[in-house]
């Protein structure tokens, strides 16, 4: 059984109102309940020896879904900090960003256009070990369009309901906002 976590210490941070963590903390709630749900039903089904039905694959389908918008807004909640703390420019990171993108601020920039794509979803900077590479991706949906084998370090939401309550259409000034209030720290650790 998988437990929510608790992400209320995130309130009263600078450009998110209390409003819209507090919807979206709910959206994440339903997340980890429909997981819950969903892995009992599947492994009812499982014990009555139903792993040909149409039901079983889509249920199994629809797990991967939910398990990612679980995950990814753990990822996403846990990547920010109110304040935001800088980037260890003597760090292992900020070097293998130097080294892929020409520079931090060239990284950024590439990260904040994708996040201001037209379409609704996820921005994740991953790092792929075996090819010793980072990539910004954009990923539409929670299951499909992430790199098989990479570690996600940082995760920006861009679902509507990330920014739409505070921001309305103004996606750009969200961006800035979470930009501001990154952990780098914790984005670091992904990465060690």
């Amino acid at each position: 059984m998988y437990v929510k976590k608790d992400y209320a210490v995130f309130k009263g941070t600078p450009g998110f109102s209390d409003q819209a963590l507090n919807t979206h903390f709910a959206l994440y709630e339903g997340y980890v309940t429909n997981i819950n749900k969903l892995n009992d039903i599947l492994v009812g089904m499982e014990k009555e020896d139903k792993f040909t039905t149409p039901e079983y694959a889509e249920l199994n389908r629809r797990f991967g879904w939910e398990w990612n918008g679980m995950r990814l807004h753990e990822y996403y909640f846990e990547n920010l900090v109110s304040g935001g703390k800088a980037i260890d420019t003597e760090g292992e990171l900020h070097k293998k960003m130097v080294e892929n993108f020409g520079s931090v601020a060239a990284w950024e920039k590439d990260f904040r256009a994708m996040g201001a794509m037209r379409g609704i979803g996820w921005v994740v900077l991953y790092y792929d070990k075996q090819a010793g590479e980072l990539f910004n991706v954009w990923i539409s949906e929670h299951d499909g369009g992430h790199f098989a084998g990479a570690t996600p370090l940082l995760v920006m939401d861009v679902f509507e309901h990330a920014y739409f309550p505070d921001y309305g259409k103004d996606r750009a000034s969200y961006i800035d906002v979470f930009m501001k209030n990154v952990d780098w720290g914790v984005v670091e650790k992904r990465f060690a």
